[in-house]
């Protein structure tokens, strides 16, 4: 009995430590999905973004569910309302990131460094494509239009972001007035008009016109055609003499 009791005692006591050991491995709000790895505060928000992104594009910002992005990101509301204050914090946070990767890639382009036609040719091609395989950005931009930009209009963040999309433009119109070869009139607001015109309804419409129409737009032929058309229209209506 005694070795028994002694047994026991030991186990008792190793309670605590091994309490201790599993609480170390938990997350802040003291959940975690079983065998998840620590993160870092900045993965667990990228995550939580991430997974807010695809929720909030596919259901809206009323249809989407907290509670569903936080059990697929093994944190838990309370983790959540903690880094972005509530549910239209996290879909700000959603929209201001979604807006950022579009940016930052497109500051990468290197426009400077090609002729003013080659760089708007560009500046399209990488708005088309970039539309065609970032189809929550467009759903996003939907709702967040359904919703008359309300929550664009809270960050100050998403309108910077802007201002370098049309600050480059400018660059690229000024340039082609400066060589010859840019007709006058125009403004890099309505060029930017232009561009996102063509390239967002050949995402945000395709499945409406496809049927109506009964023509596959998503095919690799049909989207190579499309893509070289809304780049000849754009240089057409930019260019003093179009090619």
């Amino acid at each position: 009995m005694r070795r028994s009791s002694q047994a026991t005692g030991r186990a008792a006591s190793d309670v605590p430590a091994r309490k201790s050991q599993s609480m170390s491995k938990t997350s802040p709000s003291g959940r975690r999905r079983p065998g998840a790895k620590l993160r870092s505060p900045d993965a667990t928000k990228q995550d939580i973004i991430e997974v807010a992104t695809r929720e909030f594009a596919q259901n809206g910002l009323s249809g989407a569910r907290v509670d569903e992005i936080a059990a697929k990101t093994g944190s838990s509301k309370r983790m959540i309302y903690y880094y972005f204050g509530d549910k239209d914090g996290l879909y700000l946070a959603v929209l201001e990131e979604a807006y950022r990767r579009v940016r930052t890639t497109e500051a990468q382009l290197d426009l400077e460094h090609l002729s003013p036609a080659d760089a708007l040719r560009r500046l399209v091609e990488f708005t088309f494509d970039h539309h065609h395989t970032h189809e929550a950005f467009i759903r996003l931009v939907m709702i967040e239009n359904i919703h008359h930009g309300e929550y664009l209009a809270r960050s100050k963040t998403i309108q910077d972001l802007n201002v370098s999309a049309i600050g480059e433009l400018e660059r690229i119109y000024r340039r082609g007035l400066q060589e010859g070869i840019f007709r006058k009139g125009l403004t890099a607001i309505e060029l930017h008009w232009q561009i996102s015109a063509l390239c967002f309804f050949n995402v945000s419409n395709r499945a409406t016109f496809s049927q109506i129409f009964r023509v596959d737009l998503t095919s690799k032929k049909a989207l190579a055609v499309l893509r070289a058309h809304v780049v000849e229209m754009v240089l057409r209506n930019v260019l003093k003499t179009p090619a």
